[in-house]
C-alpha cells in the first residue's frame, strides 16, 4: 500500500458541494472516502514455539501453540474480487451497495465532515468470493449484509465498514476512529444509520430500518416491526400471548481492532 498523506486525507471531500445530489455524485464522493482510507487491520495468528517445562520432575522440551495479534494490509482483496467479476474498483466497492443506503451514507458523512471529523471507508460491497477471503470476525460467505448472495447480491449491499483517517500513525487513527464511532452512535440515526454490533464490531454500520440492525437491536423502534413476533393461543378460553425470546446480546470482543477485513 502507498503511504497515506494524512494532510491530504483529512481534507473535506469537496465534491459534495460541487455537484448535484445524484447517483454519480454520491458514488464519486463515497469512492473518494474509500480511496483515502488505509486498508489495515489486526488479526489473530497462531504460532508454535518450543518451550521447556517440568514433567514428572524432569525438564522436557515440548511444542506449544501461542496466539499473537498481527497487523495486516488487506488492500489487495477488493481489487482481486473486482477483477474476478470484470468491474472497476468503484463499480464494485461502491456500485454494489444499495442505492438508498448510499444516500444515507452520503448525508451522514457530509454531516460528519461538517462537524470536523474525517470519515473513511475500508469496506463497501462484498460478494461471496470477497467475503470468503475476509479474515477475522465475519459472517458466512453468502450471508454477509455487505452483499452476500442470500442477501440479494450486487446492488443490495446494506453494510459498510468505516473509520477515521485523522492521524499520522495507526494508533492515532484508531483513537480518532473511536471518536467518530461515538459520533455515529449519537447522530447516525438522524440519517438512518447505526452500528448493529457496537464494540463487538466497531467499524460496521448498517441502515437502522434494515434486517441486520433490527436483529441485533430488538429494543429499538425500528426493530420492533421486524423481529417482534406474537403468537396468539387459546388456553381454556383465555387469550395468551407467547412472545419470541429476545436474542442474547453479543459479547464484547477482547480486542476491538479485530474484525473482518
Amino acid at each position: 500500500m502507498e503511504p497515506v498523506d494524512t494532510n491530504k486525507a483529512t481534507k473535506s471531500i469537496e465534491t459534495v458541494d460541487e455537484c448535484q445530489i445524484g447517483d454519480i455524485c454520491i458514488d464519486r464522493y463515497l469512492w473518494a472516502l474509500y480511496q483515502r482510507t488505509p486498508k489495515e487491520d489486526t488479526v489473530r495468528m497462531r504460532e508454535w514455539r518450543r518451550v521447556t517445562i517440568k514433567r514428572k520432575g524432569k525438564r522436557v522440551t515440548v511444542s506449544r501453540a501461542f496466539t499473537k495479534l498481527v497487523d495486516q494490509n488487506f488492500g489487495w482483496k477488493d481489487p482481486k474480487a473486482a477483477e474476478r467479476v470484470g468491474k472497476s474498483m468503484m463499480d464494485y466497492v461502491i456500485g454494489g451497495m444499495d442505492r438508498s443506503f448510499k444516500l444515507k451514507l452520503f448525508r451522514m458523512f457530509h454531516a460528519a465532515e461538517a462537524a470536523g471529523l474525517s470519515p473513511g471507508i475500508t469496506s463497501g460491497f462484498r460478494d461471496d468470493y470477497r467475503q470468503s477471503i475476509a479474515s477475522g470476525l465475519k459472517a458466512a460467505s453468502n450471508r454477509s449484509y455487505h452483499g452476500g448472495s442470500l442477501r440479494g447480491g450486487y446492488g443490495h449491499g446494506l453494510a459498510a465498514d468505516v473509520v477515521s483517517v485523522d492521524g499520522g500513525t495507526r494508533n492515532q487513527r484508531f483513537a480518532s476512529s473511536e471518536k467518530f464511532w461515538k459520533w455515529v452512535d449519537a447522530h447516525g440515526k438522524e440519517f438512518g444509520i447505526g452500528r448493529p454490533y457496537l464494540d463487538r464490531d466497531p467499524p460496521h454500520i448498517a441502515p437502522v430500518d434494515g434486517q441486520e440492525y433490527a436483529k441485533h437491536n430488538r429494543g429499538t423502534k425500528h426493530a420492533s416491526l421486524d423481529v417482534k413476533k406474537i403468537n396468539v393461543k387459546k388456553v381454556k378460553g383465555v387469550t395468551a400471548r407467547a412472545r419470541s425470546r429476545p436474542a442474547k446480546r453479543p459479547r464484547t470482543a477482547a480486542a476491538s481492532k479485530l474484525k473482518a477485513s
